[in-house]
Parts: C-alpha cells; structure tokens; sequence
C-alpha cells in the first residue's frame, strides 16, 4: 500500500477502541533527536497516540541515557527501550540496505522517498524481524544540506573543511570532494562545535533548526543531497508482553504516526527555512562545479554500495 494509500485510510486515534488493560512496565519510547526536529515530532506524536488508545507511553528526545541510533537494535533488545526512533543511515553495519534512503542524489522529493520506501519497507521488516524488532512507523527527513561557518558554494570552498556526516556514503563522497569528512552522532555535535573541531555538518535544516546549529554555523547550503528516513521501531518481545487488543493499539499508533509525518513534511522544507531565515542565516545554492563535483564523488560511493546490498539493492533500485 502506497504512502498516499495510507494518508487516505490513517483512521481516528479512538478508531479502534480504547485497549483498557495496562502495560506490564511503562513504555518509553526514545529518539537521538530534539523535540523540535520531524523525528522528535513522531516519537511525541506516537506516544501520545498510544496512551489515548490504552497503552501508556513516555517519548524522550535528545538522546536520552546517552541512545544513538548506530545502537537502536542494542537498545531495543537489551531492555533499555520499548520503542525508538533510528535513523536508517547509522544502522548500515546491520544491513547495508539501511543506507538506502541517504544514497546522494536518488531522490529528489518527498513523493520520491515515499516510492523508494513503500520498495524497501518489506525488507525493513524482514531485517527488524529478524534483530527482534517491530516496524511501527517511517519518518522522512527534509534534504540534506551543509550547515558551514564560512559560505559554500564552489568545491574551493569545501576542500579542507571539517564536516560532521551522518552514515559513511556520506563520509566517502565530501572526502572524495576534498573535505575532511567524519560519521558523527547528531548528539555529538554541540560539543565538537562548541570545541571549534567541526567546520560544517551534514544535515537537514529540520535538524539543524532542531539543535539551533547557527550558533556556531551561521550558513546553510541547500545541496539536496537525499531526502533520508527515520524509522520507528519497538521491542518484539515487549509486544508480546501486550494483551491482543494493545498490540493492536500500539500498531493503530504507529499508522496513525506515520501518516502524521508523511502529511508533516509538506511544506516543512519552507518553515524551515524561516525559521533559519528569522534567525540569519544564510541560504545559499552551490554552483554548477560544486554540484558536478558532489555528484561525481557520489558516483563512487554508489557503486561501493551496490556491491555491499548485493542482489536485494539491485532489485530495489531497478524497480524504483
């Protein structure tokens, strides 16, 4: 069923009934991310959604107890969780199929993210299946742009600087470009800043709006570089401990977040860039050699990835 398909049929939060017994422990449900970012938004929204339908539930943004989505699967299986928000993109070393969504330049809107994930949501939940985990909900990312200190609009211009990168494709193509290019937890970042060891970071302006990035990074390049996703996942085994009528509820909350956050981010991209733009920041577009050169170290990342995903990628990316 097509996202579009599930915006239509996403049902009230009461549809299904109110599941009326209790959870055996509380439910928390955690994500790296602020409150104010897209994926902090599903993880209140979800929360909130399952306490109306019986299931009390507690969101914690920001990392809490120190959670990064490089670790969900880890959080989630060792109890520390019931449910989290992961971003794909830090999840490659479970599968490289993780990466899909942040491969450069696949996709260039929302309406695309949404045809590459409804090719790749049964392998999500073959792969979370298997990790013990239950797909809930998605959550797409506005593009992915380069928040600086100084403008960047050619490729002089990146060559050298210190960029934070969420996933390694990214990594590879701004080294490949000339940068000096490093996987980080958004949860790191303020320290590095504050340190003065990042020039720039790789992220959305939803993110970088989210953790207020100007203060140290006053310059936003709008690169388009992928438009990536958060998925939304809980303990399978914390969903057994559930009577049937909350498991269903839990699954009711995670349609009901899911089409939330696809709805969402139409027209996030220009709410974002007010709220850059009430807080000075500028907005720049790379040149034609930027751009050029970006898509040709993308190149080589690509094809590395093609032979990491194997036969399943190859599938994904000939239908898409």
């Amino acid at each position: 069923m097509t996202i579009a398909r599930r915006l239509i049929l996403a049902t009230p939060a009461l549809a299904i009934g109110t599941a009326r017994a209790q959870p055996a422990a509380p439910w928390t449900v955690a994500t790296e991310y602020p409150a104010t970012s897209i994926p902090g938004e599903g993880v209140t929204h979800f929360a909130t959604a399952a306490t109306a339908l019986g299931v009390p539930m507690t969101a914690a943004t920001d990392g809490p107890g120190g959670y990064r989505s490089a670790a969900a699967l880890a959080a989630v299986a060792e109890g520390r969780f019931a449910a989290v928000d992961s971003f794909t993109g830090a999840m490659n070393a479970v599968d490289p199929l993780f990466l899909l969504s942040s491969l450069p330049f696949l996709t260039a809107s929302h309406a695309d993210a949404a045809r590459l994930l409804e090719l790749a949501r049964p392998h999500y939940v073959a792969t979370l299946q298997r990790h013990g985990a239950t797909l809930l909900w998605s959550t797409p990312w506005p593009p992915s742009g380069l928040w600086t200190r100084r403008p960047v609009r050619t490729p002089e211009d990146l060559r050298g600087l210190r960029v934070r990168t969420y996933d390694a494709t990214g990594t590879e193509v701004l080294r490949a470009a000339g940068a000096t290019a490093e996987v980080l937890s958004f949860a790191e970042v303020n320290a590095r800043l504050e340190a003065g060891t990042l020039d720039a970071v790789l992220s959305s302006g939803d993110g970088g709006a989210g953790r207020q990035l100007w203060r140290w990074l006053p310059n936003f390049t709008e690169l388009n570089y992928a438009w990536p996703l958060s998925l939304g996942f809980a303990s399978t085994t914390r969903m057994a401990t559930l009577a049937p009528a909350q498991r269903d509820a839990v699954a009711e909350a995670g349609r009901q977040t899911e089409a939330r956050q696809w709805q969402a981010i139409v027209g996030r991209l220009e709410a974002n860039r007010r709220v850059m733009r009430d807080n000075r920041v500028g907005i720049h577009e790379p040149d034609a050699a930027l751009r050029t050169a970006l898509r040709s170290a993308a190149e080589t990342a690509v094809t590395q990835w093609r032979g990491q995903a194997g036969a399943a990628g190859a599938a994904i990316l000939s239908a898409y």
